[in-house]
């Protein structure tokens, strides 16, 4: 699978790729109704379209939705995109698999960025900004026996992720776990990370972690 990357737009990395592997052991049916929110480049939706399900794709960011549009062309893969805020676009919709990679890196500002790279990373001073809000509305949108995907750090707090999602009624579990040095961002702040507590001192690496959570059929 090809994809443009065009500056502004998230690009696939670890975390993205690990969240697709995620994915595609879920064994999607052609039909199945699936929604990738924060879409980005489209690389979740994309994989989730060469399923035969079909698929909507959320973004915030119109560059990113023109970008996820032209990649699906380009892949020869179908997929809607929808602008909005996590889920506005989709309310009163339910779908049998949701996937999402959202912002989830503790930033200093409480305000969230509205422009710019950090716009797909930065997400408040516990990394929860977005997290806290898919895990309180995905479930909502789940039809009965559907899954729930997210993938964070652990420096958001996967056990604050699980411990929300159980509160809505799902049951979960991490799936996958991967263990990474410091990217160039994560590493900027590694000072203020410690700082915060949100890291031993002398800590420069993260674990990525997949959660699952199921809504009971």
């Amino acid at each position: 699978m090809w994809l443009m990357k065009p500056p502004g737009v998230y690009r696939a990395q670890e975390d993205t790729d690990l969240l697709i592997s995620s994915l595609l052991r879920e064994r999607l049916h052609e039909g199945d109704e699936v929604l990738d929110i924060g879409t980005g480049t489209g690389a979740v939706a994309l994989a989730a379209a060469g399923t035969g399900a079909r698929v909507t794709a959320i973004d915030v960011s119109r560059r990113a939705l023109a970008t996820a549009w032209l990649n699906g062309a380009l892949n020869r893969r179908h997929i809607h995109v929808r602008r909005g805020d996590l889920l506005e676009p989709v309310r009163g919709r339910r779908f049998d698999l949701v996937a999402s990679n959202p912002p989830y890196v503790p930033a200093a500002a409480d305000t969230l960025p509205t422009h710019g790279p950090a716009r797909a990373w930065d997400a408040g001073p516990d990394g929860r900004a977005l997290l806290d809000r898919i895990c309180l509305d995905a479930p909502q949108v789940l039809a009965p026996g559907g899954v729930l995907l997210l993938v964070q750090s652990s420096l958001s707090g996967v056990g604050a992720s699980c411990r929300a999602l159980a509160r809505a009624g799902l049951r979960t579990e991490v799936v996958a776990r991967q263990r990474l040095p410091f990217g160039p961002v994560m590493s900027a702040r590694a000072d203020w990370f410690e700082q915060q507590g949100l890291v031993a001192p002398g800590v420069r690496h993260e674990e990525l972690a997949v959660i699952r959570g199921v809504r009971p059929a």
